[in-house]
């Protein structure tokens, strides 16, 4: 009765992982309230009051004219939504249970496990926030505005390259967080609040001097953004982004990460963090 039934064939296998996964992405949700739909709903307001600051800042500045020609919330929307896919899928990766963790002593519990239920939970809180939030806007305030995105599925695609890349960077912070953790969380902030500024949120990349373009073309964040703008609106054509550069990045870091988790994974130990 005390036996453990292991699966014998590699179908057997890849379920065991897909539903540890499933139950680990539930947990990480659930982590953030007991109730899951009020957790939902803390993403959803927090997505909206950073929407209508952006939006009182872009009124109060008198930026509005130099945003594309449709509507102006979807236009700030698609900079918020991949903005925080992004920056969230960092700190969710970032702070998942390395090797030394207590739940790695329950097999077949694994980092990778860890990881990709993190990256799924920040998924599905932000697809589903993002969802909601167009919703009640094209029902409550502007009638048919959904209708209006000129490729949808390609729009989607950026958001999902967007919470890749942040996954892959996330991935190399937590590779390095055992062996330099003071500095590294320095880092890990520093980058993510870079991006309040470097993500282009606030403008498209059209607009900009080559100079000025130099200080934000190195982030994978700022090509996605601009290129889900082009994707959404059938009147601007982005010019000076690449959605492939994003691609790139991200599987060139996602490389590293894994290489350097591996490396950590067999040399870490408990008693690194016993000073501390």
């Amino acid at each position: 009765m005390f036996e453990k039934n292991v699966p014998t064939t590699k179908f057997g296998s890849a379920l065991n992982i897909l539903e540890l996964t499933y139950l680990n992405a539930v947990q990480s949700v659930r982590s953030k309230h007991g109730n899951a739909f009020m957790a939902l709903f803390t993403n959803i307001l927090q997505s909206v009051i950073f929407t209508l600051a952006f939006f009182m800042f872009f009124q109060l500045l008198g930026m509005r004219a130099a945003a594309i020609r449709g509507d102006f919330m979807v236009y700030i929307m698609s900079g918020i939504f991949l903005f925080m896919t992004h920056t969230k899928s960092v700190a969710a990766v970032a702070g998942a249970e390395g090797p030394t963790s207590g739940m790695m002593l329950h097999a077949p519990m694994n980092t990778a496990i860890s990881i990709m239920s993190r990256m799924l939970s920040t998924l599905y809180i932000q697809v589903s926030s993002l969802l909601l939030i167009l919703f009640f806007y094209d029902m409550l305030f502007a009638p048919g505005v959904i209708g209006q995105i000129h490729n949808p599925i390609q729009a989607f695609g950026m958001l999902l390259l967007a919470w890749l890349s942040g996954g892959a960077v996330g991935l190399v912070f937590l590779a390095a967080s055992p062996w330099y953790p003071t500095p590294v969380g320095v880092l890990r902030t520093i980058y993510q609040r870079a991006n309040m500024i470097a993500s282009g949120k606030m403008f498209v990349a059209n607009s900009l001097t080559p100079q000025m373009l130099a200080l934000f073309d190195w982030n994978p964040l700022f090509h996605t953004i601009d290129q889900a703008r082009g994707y959404a609106f059938i009147n601007y054509f982005p010019r000076n982004s690449s959605w492939e550069y994003a691609l790139w990045f991200t599987l060139i870091f996602m490389m590293i990460g894994l290489m350097g988790e591996f490396f950590t994974r067999k040399h870490v130990s408990a008693s690194w963090f016993a000073r501390r």
